[in-house]
């Protein structure tokens, strides 16, 4: 969720602001989150253990906002982990704080919601994607979508996201 600059200037005034290191994790799969992260600097990852394999979802970088949406709004344990790929300044929104802003104002409430449904969207193409396309085509999309993503992400990390291994990654973009 992109986040424009005036709910980014409200939602400044009641942050907390948090210098992170690379590989910190702000939320572990399984626990309630109480927080939402806006991202100054940095980039951001959310992952998931799948029968002891690491796997990452999705990337979120400067001025994105991202939390464990069902467990943001449903109390419910997070399905994802939340974790700096690179060190990352953020500011900390709690719960109460992040929804108290958002209504005072209809006009932000209806950006937030705008917001929301695009990460549906978002969510919903990358699901389509790897049921539909080739590990080659998820690569080109990925590539025009965000193209500095191999100067800021491991290699690792994109095979994972593009859900091939790092040999099959290095195959591709050796193909260019």
């Amino acid at each position: 969720m992109r986040i424009n600059s005036e709910i980014w200037d409200r939602l400044k005034e009641v942050a907390t602001e948090q210098e992170l290191p690379a590989k910190h994790i702000l939320l572990r799969e399984g626990e309630v989150s109480n927080s939402i992260f806006f991202i100054k600097t940095g980039c951001l990852r959310l992952c998931f253990n799948n029968d002891g394999k690491d796997v990452t979802f999705q990337f979120f970088f400067e001025k994105d906002a991202v939390s464990s949406i069902e467990s943001f709004w449903a109390d419910q344990p997070s399905m994802f982990s939340l974790e700096t790929i690179e060190s990352s300044t953020v500011l900390n929104v709690n719960k109460s704080d992040f929804h108290r802003i958002v209504n005072s104002s209809e006009d932000l409430k209806k950006q937030v919601e705008e917001r929301i449904f695009q990460r549906l969207i978002t969510y919903q193409k990358l699901f389509l994607s790897r049921i539909k396309e080739k590990p080659q085509e998820r690569y080109e999309q990925l590539l025009a979508d965000n193209p500095d993503i191999f100067n800021r992400v491991p290699q690792h990390y994109i095979a994972s996201f593009l859900g091939i291994t790092s040999v099959s990654l290095s195959r591709i973009r050796n193909r260019k």
